[in-house]
């Protein structure tokens, strides 16, 4: 097994830097030539600023501005951040010890570093917060729902729990507030197949083998709104009598799949911009969020063999 380089730069606001490994051939006279064909969204003055500040890395420290470049090599850096607008909700712990965390997470803060998210997101607030600089995620919780994530704080072991959701032997438990319809009989299993593709924000359900299934079940109806107030569901609009707190266990973990198979029974989740209608917000609108939590994680340790069973505190409202 080839050894992993160790970074020669040291964490950022708890991001690792990125690594560049430069081709063993190729025509570059210099290192910034590489980078300026390498990197197209990174304009050429900013390399050349991050070049003079000494703030590209090879393993024997800062590469200069007019470095050769050098076949089969690797080079580091830090990208710059995106401006981002701080998250105004606390991360709750719910259970600590030397092999994991986990943690509940609030609405609208995403699991892990991504696009328009980076220091705003839960990783990399629990990296710095906590002191946990090797700290990664066994699984995701999309960014506008709340509930509970495990991560791992022994990077030796995250192999073990990353396997454990992959092969779907966690017990997982959703709850979610969408309209009461009368008409529907639960508890109902949704079979379906989702497709996500790149580039496209939304999921699609379309024609063929079923990838993604769900066990819906409605656990209580609260009268949260007025008889007669017009709730949209897509295209149509339907009288509601109430809202129903119904209780979501995903068989499989497809992209948005809670959201669609809701969706597509008609009670699409209370907040949801994305189905059965997109709608835009601003990623600084922290108010009305998607009435949907991760409620219950249970599974038996990979490591001790232990039953865990954990149970978030946070709740939903109507």
């Amino acid at each position: 097994m080839r050894r992993k380089l160790r970074p020669p730069l040291p964490q950022r606001h708890g991001l690792d830097p990125a690594r560049l490994r430069l081709p063993v051939e190729g025509s570059w006279a210099t290192l910034r030539d590489h980078l300026v064909e390498r990197l197209p969204r990174v304009a050429p003055e900013r390399i050349d600023v991050m070049l003079a500040e000494g703030r590209i890395y090879d393993l024997n420290g800062p590469v200069a501005p007019d470095a050769a470049f050098a076949p089969g090599t690797s080079v580091w850096f830090h990208r710059d951040l995106p401006e981002e607008v701080p998250v105004p909700f606390d991360l709750r712990v719910v259970y600590r010890d030397d092999a994991i965390l986990v943690v509940d997470k609030p609405h609208f803060l995403a699991t892990i570093p991504r696009g328009k998210h980076v220091v705003q997101t839960a990783l990399v607030r629990l990296r710095t917060e906590l002191g946990l600089p090797h700290l990664t995620p066994a699984h995701r919780l999309d960014r506008v729902t709340a509930g509970l994530v495990l991560f791992v704080v022994d990077p030796a072991l995250r192999g073990k729990y990353q396997t454990m959701f992959k092969d779907r032997l966690v017990h997982k438990e959703y709850e979610a507030i969408a309209p009461y319809r009368a008409e529907l009989e639960t508890p109902v299993v949704v079979r379906s197949r989702i497709v996500k593709e790149k580039g496209v924000i939304t999921a699609q359900e379309v024609p063929g083998p079923v990838n993604a299934e769900t066990r819906v079940e409605l656990v209580q109806r609260v009268e949260g709104v007025e008889r007669g107030e017009r709730v949209e569901l897509g295209e149509r609009v339907d009288v509601c009598g109430g809202w129903g707190r119904y209780r979501l266990l995903p068989f499989t973990g497809r992209t948005h799949q809670l959201r669609l198979h809701m969706a597509s029974l008609g009670v699409p989740i209370r907040n949801d911009d994305f189905y059965p209608v997109l709608r835009e917000k601003p990623l600084d609108d922290f108010t009305d969020p998607l009435q949907l939590l991760a409620k219950v994680l249970a599974f038996t340790d990979p490591v001790t063999g232990a039953s865990r069973r954990f149970v978030s505190s946070l709740s939903l409202s109507v």
